[in-house]
C-alpha cells in the first residue's frame, strides 16, 4: 500500500502544478501581467469634451517582490498599449526585500501620457520607503497627490482628481478634500485602500479608484479569499463594487504581491477606466 501510495505523489505534484498554472494563466501577451482590465464608465457629469477619456491605472508593484525587474517592461508595455490620457498609480511600490525606486519610476516615465502622471502613497510607503519614492517620483515629473485635488482641463471644460492621503490614519485624514467640491463636477478619487469610501463621506465623488486588496490574491469566483486585506472582508475584494451611499469604486488586483508570492485565480492586472458622457 505504500508503494502505491509514494507512486502517487510525483503525479500529485504535477497536478497541484498544473492546476495552479492553469488557474493564474491568462495567455497574456504581457509577460508578468496577467491582463488589462477594462471598465467603461457612464456618467451624466462627465463633460462633452472628455467622452472618451481614457484613465490608467496602476497599483500595489511591490517591486520587487513576485514583481520583479523582469516583469517591469511589460508592465510598460501593457500601460503604453491602453492609449492613456492619464497615469494614476496607486501606492505600494517598494518591495519587503527592498526594490530599487529610481528604476521603477524610470521604467513608468516611459509611458507618456499627456495629463501626466498623478500617484497617492500606500501602506507600504513608511521611514526609507517613504523617502525613496517621494524622491524617485520628483525625478521622474509625478504629482503626488496627498489630500489634494488637481484639474484637467480639455477647453473650457474640466474634470478633477483627488488624492488621498494615508486612508488609514483617519484621524487626520477622515475628512475627504471632496466635500468642497462642486456635486455638478466629474470627480475621480485615487486612494490606495477601498475601506475609505467606505469609513468617510466622500460626497461629491463620482468614481474611486483603489488597490491594496490584491483581488485577495488567492479567490474563489472573485467573491470569498481567506487573506484579510479589508476590515470590510470581501465586500470591496476585486472589481466594481459600490459603497452604501452608491458611489462607484473600482479595486484593481494590482501588479505584485503581499505575504506570501501567490496569486490563484487573481491575475495580476492595470487597469484602464474610458469616461462616458450620458
Amino acid at each position: 500500500m505504500k508503494k502505491i501510495l509514494y507512486g502517487y505523489i510525483p503525479f500529485l505534484f504535477v497536478a497541484a502544478f498544473l492546476f495552479t498554472s492553469c488557474a493564474t494563466a491568462s495567455f497574456s501577451r504581457y509577460k508578468g501581467v496577467g491582463r488589462i482590465k477594462k471598465y467603461d464608465f457612464y456618467s451624466e457629469q462627465v463633460p462633452e469634451s472628455f467622452d472618451g477619456f481614457r484613465i490608467a491605472f496602476a497599483t500595489d508593484f511591490h517591486y520587487e517582490s513576485r514583481f520583479t525587474s523582469k516583469r517591469l517592461p511589460g508592465a510598460v508595455r501593457a500601460l503604453q498599449d491602453t492609449h492613456a490620457d492619464v497615469l494614476l498609480l496607486g501606492g505600494d511600490y517598494r518591495g519587503r526585500e527592498g526594490g530599487d525606486m529610481e528604476e521603477l519610476f524610470a521604467a513608468l516615465k516611459e509611458v507618456h501620457v499627456p495629463y501626466g502622471t498623478y500617484a497617492v502613497m500606500g501602506n507600504h510607503e513608511r521611514g526609507e520607503a517613504d523617502t525613496l519614492v517621494r524622491r524617485a517620483m520628483a525625478r521622474t515629473g509625478v504629482h503626488l497627490l496627498e489630500h489634494q485635488v488637481d484639474t484637467l482641463w480639455k477647453g473650457k471644460e474640466f474634470i478633477l482628481l483627488c488624492g488621498i492621503r494615508n486612508p488609514f490614519d483617519l484621524d487626520r485624514n477622515g475628512v475627504s478634500p471632496t466635500l468642497s467640491l462642486k456635486p455638478e463636477d466629474f470627480v475621480v478619487m485615487l486612494t490606495h485602500t477601498p475601506d475609505y469610501v467606505e469609513d468617510t463621506d466622500v460626497s461629491n465623488t463620482d468614481l474611486a479608484l483603489a488597490g491594496h486588496t490584491h483581488g485577495g490574491q488567492v479567490s474563489l469566483f472573485k467573491r470569498w479569499t481567506p487573506a484579510r486585506f479589508s476590515k470590510y472582508g470581501n465586500r470591496f475584494l476585486t472589481g466594481l463594487r459600490h459603497n452604501s451611499k452608491g458611489v462607484p469604486v473600482i479595486i484593481s488586483n494590482g501588479l505584485g504581491t503581499s505575504r506570501r508570492d501567490i496569486r490563484l485565480f487573481t491575475p495580476s492586472e492595470v487597469v484602464l477606466v474610458i469616461l462616458h458622457c450620458k
